[in-house]
């Protein structure tokens, strides 16, 4: 039972760590920016540029290799994608703040006995 589960947890590992790799980032040699590129705006360049899409066809190859059966690996392909998906919103940083666009100087509403009182209307 325990080389089963590490076996999930390493496909699954695996899974985020190469949809993370083709989606996001440049690569060694700036390999998997290129392929993103050269793939272009067409069917796999959506592929590549969409994290859930891709993590989806990069588990297959893992499901059919821990699967022991078909049910087994049907059922693993939807999870190992669903494990990446999990991996990948729990290690993104959300978008930093950005700056105030303005600032207002705080009102001075309120008097003090040292502030005269205010003046009478002329009539």
């Amino acid at each position: 039972m325990e080389a089963r589960f590490y076996w999930l947890v390493l496909a699954t590992l695996c899974v985020w760590r190469l949809t993370f790799l083709l989606s996001v980032e440049e690569g060694p040699w700036r390999l998997a920016g290129r392929l993103r590129r050269a793939a272009g705006d067409g069917f796999w360049g959506r592929l590549l540029d969409c994290f859930y899409c891709l993590s989806l066809w990069i588990a297959v190859p893992f499901a059919v290799v821990v699967g022991r059966n078909t049910g087994e690996r049907l059922l693993l392909w939807p999870a190992l994608s669903a494990g990446a998906i999990l991996l990948l919103r729990a290690t993104d940083r959300p978008p930093a703040t950005p700056p105030a666009l303005y600032s207002e100087e705080p009102l001075d509403v309120l008097r003090t006995d040292e502030d005269p009182p205010p003046s009478e209307p002329a009539s």
